[in-house]
């Protein structure tokens, strides 16, 4: 890191801290990952060069939230999980196809071709689609990049106001029985599984694991947890400071004076994100019905976001953080496993069409 990305970072750092504690104040929900969002989004937005915030932090973030996920998964937490894969399975269908169907009004509306539409629709991680979108012919990866990121941010912006407002009793951890000598212990256990998570998550992603330095914390805590190998709950500092890197990394992504088409682009954006927000909180509610669980859990379970921000919504609302994490967990395989090959065999579909009838 040279003295000037030094400085930069630094900065960054500040202003972050100063929205998560304007935030606080404002007693808005998740204020350590939304203060420093619309913070640093907003600086970036007028100087885009001002800021500086390295990938390094954004995986340290989502490892404490990994570990904080994987000691929710416990065997008995499992055994509920393997109960309602059914049911994930048919809401992820439904999901998937509804925002099929999505990209076809879309395409319509706002005279672009299906792909670029199909692209900016599917929830299967912002990462994986805009790699797509850049290996696809005639896909507009602007608009998928922009319409994607905009998702994940009405999404985890949105997701969190909406159950906080069903559900206001936010969990407080009471640690003040346990005893010293206990918690060194423990402190120490909690620090050795860390390690292992942060080796893990790296060997995770030289092997080009999904979202390593999320999903591989989670899968060693619980494999470690199994064994009898427990740690302490994270108290809130480090949740939050998870929360402070994941949230300016989100912000520095975002890149709106990069646009063309700005006004036409961002309305694209906001429909089509604010649409499948709908369809998420509809199968949420439905969900919610069928098995007569509470909505905080069936709305957060159903959330096309991420399973870092919506497990940390879990965990502070007391929803049932493994049931929010399995369906998060089994979406993000099932699209990656199965729905991606199926998009790349359409993809080629289409473009070989569209060849042949230009040849014609």
């Amino acid at each position: 890191m040279t003295k000037l990305q030094l400085k930069k970072f630094l900065l960054t750092l500040m202003i972050g801290s100063i929205g998560g504690l304007l935030f606080t104040v404002l007693h808005i929900p998740i204020p350590w990952l939304l203060g420093p969002l619309a913070c640093a989004l907003t600086i970036n937005t007028w100087r885009p060069d001002f800021l500086y915030w390295p990938k390094s932090m954004k995986s340290i973030g989502m490892l404490f939230i990994g570990y904080t996920i994987g000691q929710a998964l416990t065997s008995e937490a499992v055994k509920e999980i393997s109960a309602q894969l059914p049911y994930m399975f048919l809401m992820t269908i439904l999901l998937i196809a509804l925002s099929a169907v999505m990209a076809l009004v879309i395409s319509k509306v706002a005279k672009i071709n299906y792909q670029t539409a199909l692209l900016s629709s599917i929830p299967g991680g912002m990462t994986q689609m805009i790699v797509m979108a850049e290996e696809t012919k005639d896909v507009n990866l602007t608009i998928v990049t922009i319409t994607q990121t905009i998702r994940l941010l009405l999404i985890v912006i949105g997701m969190p106001i909406l159950v906080f407002s069903f559900f206001t009793d936010v969990r407080t951890a009471d640690t003040s029985s346990i005893s010293a000598q206990w918690s060194i212990h423990m402190n120490s256990m909690t620090a050795l599984i860390l390690i292992l998570c942060l080796v893990a998550a790296l060997l995770g992603k030289k092997i080009k694991f999904p979202t390593a330095f999320l999903l591989v914390p989670t899968i060693v805590t619980a494999l470690l947890q199994s064994i009898g190998m427990t740690g302490l709950e994270l108290s809130p500092p480090f949740i939050d400071l998870a929360l402070l890197f994941i949230g300016l990394n989100i912000a520095l992504m975002m890149k709106p004076r990069d646009l063309d088409n700005k006004k036409q682009i961002l309305s694209l954006a906001f429909f089509s994100g604010a649409l499948l927000f709908v369809v998420a909180i509809v199968l949420g509610l439905f969900f919610a019905y069928m098995k007569e669980i509470d909505i905080p859990t069936a709305l957060l379970s159903l959330a096309p976001g991420g399973m870092d921000q919506m497990g940390v919504v879990a965990h502070e609302v007391d929803a049932s953080l493994p049931l929010v994490a399995g369906f998060q967990i089994f979406r993000t395989f099932f699209i990656l496993f199965v729905i991606q090959p199926l998009l790349v065999l359409f993809l080629k579909y289409t473009q070989t069409k569209s060849f042949s009838k230009t040849s014609d």
